[in-house]
């Protein structure tokens, strides 16, 4: 592991790891960040008009808050890439580091001379992971693609909504998000056979398969029918009572996901009966007629208010929420214990919040060690250490 890198601690496992983003807007960031918050050094590179990303709103002072959600605890150099100089130091960078991770379409870093072929075997140890639409090689390669696409093709808005209501994609990206997790797991996994002494490898993260994996469980109903699951806006294609109800002044979930807990929301809603009824004797029935036993619930349900079943359900041990926006998910008093909303430092010096990780490690968060960076902000920085990197070489050369 080589050059100066934040030291390691009991809270950052990869700390002494170095990690060369070439990665816009999510997918890759959102990776590259998930390795920044576990200790690793990362230098993101940008072009001069900087990651798409840093023009999406809301801005503060300039700053998109977009942006600092997703490249906290990295330094950022700006090279163009169609510079020879520019493009020999972004090189040697790589050559000095453990890890690439791109987001470019398959064949650009290649022809940059930037692809992993040509850079393993100089460094047979190195980590090069790339994420794209549809995968290194195939028929779809060569497509470009977003999260609202990569979730049309891999059958998410099919499975998104009211049944008679039009295709509508999941509201977090989630084809992006999961395909940043298998990229940073796929890392972790391959640097652990690195430091056993084994070689580097290069990581083929497609969205596309990434967001059909994620979604094993609507594959499998497929494989298992040879029927295509469809929408059921809140429902669950197996349980029941298992979505959101309504009541007097609003919306609820509850989850009863097995026979024990069905019989528990019949307890709360004071209809023993309906645990004799035909239609609803097991989950496969309550699950068949799920609409009629959507409108018996809701005929209890709209006689008392929202926090009320809330209380009722809690008491009875039943999953139950409350349909949070995100100011209430983010007030929950829970996300408060848990410390995940954190002070962030934009660049301009205003003071935001971010959700940091929500992981913690032997009861520890992970800190926020650096604020999101200005364009550029670290690039002398990091071309006054390559050239020192250089210079040392040089000497021992010549020794």
């Amino acid at each position: 592991m080589t050059m100066t890198a934040t030291p390691s601690t009991p809270s950052q496992p990869l700390g002494g790891v170095r990690v060369v983003e070439f990665c816009s807007t999510a997918a890759g960031p959102f990776s590259a960040m998930l390795l920044a918050d576990m200790g690793a050094d990362v230098v993101k590179i940008e072009p001069p008009a900087g990651d798409g990303l840093r023009q999406w709103p809301p801005l503060t002072d300039g700053f998109s808050e977009n942006f600092a959600s997703l490249n906290r605890n990295k330094r950022s150099a700006v090279l163009d890439l169609k510079n020879p100089q520019d493009l020999a130091l972004a090189r040697q960078l790589i050559l000095e580091s453990d890890v690439v991770l791109e987001n470019n379409r398959p064949g650009v870093m290649a022809r940059l001379g930037l692809g992993y072929e040509a850079l393993s075997a100089e460094k047979p140890a190195l980590v090069y992971c790339s994420i794209s639409a549809y995968g290194q090689s195939g028929p779809r390669s060569g497509e470009g693609g977003y999260d609202l696409t990569v979730q049309a093709a891999s059958g998410v808005m099919s499975v998104t909504g009211d049944a008679d209501g039009a295709p509508a994609k999941c509201g977090v990206p989630i084809a992006d998000f999961s395909s940043g997790l298998y990229a940073s797991f796929a890392i972790a996994a391959l640097l652990v056979q690195v430091r056993a002494g084994g070689r580097g490898a290069h990581i083929d993260v497609p969205m596309f398969g990434c967001t059909l994996g994620v979604a094993a469980l609507q594959t499998s109903e497929f494989f298992g029918n040879g029927k295509s699951p469809g929408r059921l806006g809140s429902a669950h294609p197996r349980n029941a009572p298992y979505q959101a109800f309504q009541a007097q002044d609003g919306y609820f979930a509850i989850a009863a996901g097995n026979h024990k807990l069905w019989l528990s929301v019949l307890e709360v809603v004071g209809l023993p009966e309906l645990a004799q009824d035909a239609r609803f004797l097991t989950t496969t029935d309550r699950a068949k007629h799920q609409g009629a036993l959507k409108e018996l619930l809701e005929t209890a349900f709209t006689r008392q208010p929202v926090e009320h079943w809330i209380a009722a359900f809690n008491a009875a041990g039943v999953p139950h929420s409350r349909i949070n926006d995100y100011a209430a998910a983010l007030a929950d008093p829970q996300t408060g214990h848990m410390g995940w909303i954190q002070p962030l430092t934009l660049p301009g010096g205003h003071e935001t919040r971010t959700f940091a990780s929500p992981l913690r490690l032997n009861g520890q968060g992970f800190a926020i060690r650096r604020r999101p960076p200005a364009l550029g902000e670290h690039t002398e920085e990091i071309r006054a250490a390559l050239a020192h990197q250089r210079t040392h070489q040089g000497n021992h050369h010549g020794q």
